[in-house]
């Protein structure tokens, strides 16, 4: 019997968890990891304070939890589906439609979580802006590795500069992102997918790897 409430209470607890950091990433992404506050969530969840408070201990905690659980979730939005993908160009471009596909979706209502936050922390040194610059270098890794990959290939030219591509290739997604948010609309998805392709077709050895 003992183990059987012990083992409730821990499922209610991780449930518990779940849900205020669903909530988290939701405020977060559109007004900032400084907006979330114990108090807030357990009053928005109908929790008890104490209760969140003993979940995560302190602010920053909620917040590294926050970054944590939007890097899972970018994950599986992004990043995983793009696998199924052969290497090549078809995965650098499975990776990059997928990025827009989920600025564009609203993933997190406040479009993509790491530019908004990473904007907020990048001049704030600490254990939160750490652990975003290591979710930004995990990105910037996925897909400049999958650059080297389509070079090995074949598929890209080999004096092609894969840092810098994946330098601008990030940085298109992201402006799609940004004026997504500000103005509303498609087109500027649209453009980013043009550019995106461009980009790719320039430094590819066959443009026709591409989709038209």
């Amino acid at each position: 019997m003992a183990g059987s409430s012990t083992d409730g209470r821990v499922l209610r607890g991780e449930e518990t968890r779940r849900a205020v950091l669903r909530r988290a990433v939701e405020i977060a992404s559109v007004e900032g990891l400084g907006a979330l506050s114990i108090g807030r969530l357990a009053t928005d969840l109908g929790l008890s304070k104490s209760g969140v408070f003993a979940t995560f201990g302190s602010k920053e905690e909620l917040q590294l939890a926050s970054v944590r659980a939007a890097r899972r979730i970018f994950f599986d939005a992004v990043v995983e589906p793009a696998r199924s993908a052969p290497p090549g160009l078809a995965h650098v471009w499975a990776l990059c439609a997928g990025w827009l596909a989920y600025s564009r979706a609203r993933v997190f209502p406040g479009g993509c979580f790491f530019y908004g936050v990473g904007a907020e922390f990048d001049a704030q040194p600490g254990p939160v802006r750490d652990l975003l610059a290591e979710a930004a270098r995990e990105w910037d890794a996925f897909v400049l590795g999958a650059l080297a990959n389509a070079r090995a290939a074949g598929e890209l030219r080999p004096d092609a500069d894969l840092e810098q591509l994946t330098f601008v290739l990030i940085g298109v997604m992201e402006t799609a992102n940004s004026h997504g948010l500000l103005y509303g609309g498609q087109l500027p998805y649209d453009r980013a997918e043009k550019a995106v392709r461009s980009l790719l077709r320039a430094e590819a050895t066959d443009p026709a790897l591409l989709p038209g």
